[in-house]
């Protein structure tokens, strides 16, 4: 288990970082700004910023939130949320963003993956999935793809999904449980596995994050290539440090920041 990654997530709705559970109740963090320094301060592998509200506003991610942002990241940048055209990545990727996440756009024109991977290279392309449980007997996948920040199901399955990002050049996935986000209670663990065993790409888990031994479990039972957190960090019942130092002693060889 070599290069683990530890990702902060930054969550941005009106210019500010917040939380909620399983995508909704969402309260207030912090000043992205001064998150993302303390983040890359104390050594994140990587940073994730969703401006989780720009799909469900129908708009284009804020470029001024994410400039303030990326003035002060000193490890690998990612964002995501609006971005729905190569013009919208080259704008991303212009202001010096290191990966964009692609999602609703990506379920409504598969095409846009291949387009940009093609262009920007595939490990420059992370494909963002939002997946729930369904029922038994209801009809739908046991694991099913969602969007507009989980407000509405599409029907996908998230494993035929992930394996057809793949053949079209996604570099990644960042996989969230919407049962478990925000619950930290750990990630799901059956669906993060499920996922790395049939795509063969990178999977970052996402979702349900409440300690270090649920970031264990995401990276051996779920055998996830990195673990992304939010609520934990933002109100510091976990440290990067601490994440870093708890892994390292169980054998996991963690990513350096940047």
């Amino acid at each position: 288990m070599g290069n683990i990654r530890i990702i902060p997530c930054l969550d941005i709705k009106d210019g500010r970082v917040v939380k909620g559970v399983k995508f909704i109740n969402l309260r207030d963090a912090r000043d992205p700004v001064e998150a993302a320094q303390a983040y890359c301060h104390q050594g994140a592998s990587e940073l994730v910023f969703l401006d989780i509200f720009a799909s469900v506003e129908n708009r284009k991610t804020r470029l001024e939130w994410v400039e303030r942002v990326r003035k002060v990241v000193t490890v690998p940048f990612a964002v995501g949320g609006g971005i729905a055209s190569i013009d919208d990545i080259q704008a991303l990727m212009d202001i010096g963003v290191d990966k964009v996440s692609l999602n609703t756009a990506a379920i409504n024109s598969p095409s846009l993956i291949t387009q940009a991977a093609s262009k920007f290279g595939s490990s420059r392309i992370v494909l963002a999935i939002d997946g729930r449980k369904n029922e038994p007997g209801s009809g739908l996948p046991r694991l099913e793809v969602v969007v507009s920040s989980g407000q509405r199901g599409t029907g996908l399955d998230v494993l035929d999904w992930a394996k057809k990002a793949e053949a079209l050049g996604a570099g990644e996935i960042l996989l969230t449980s919407k049962d478990t986000d925000g619950t930290r209670e750990g990630y799901d663990i059956e669906m993060t596995r499920s996922v790395a065993e049939v795509a063969g790409l990178p999977v970052i888990a996402s979702g349900g994050a409440g300690t270090v031994e649920h970031m264990y479990a995401a990276i051996t039972a779920g055998r996830a290539s990195a673990v992304l957190a939010a609520s934990v960090f933002h109100f510091g019942q976990i440290t990067i440090p601490e994440a870093r130092a708890y892994l390292q002693e169980k054998g996991v060889s963690v990513k350096s920041a940047g």
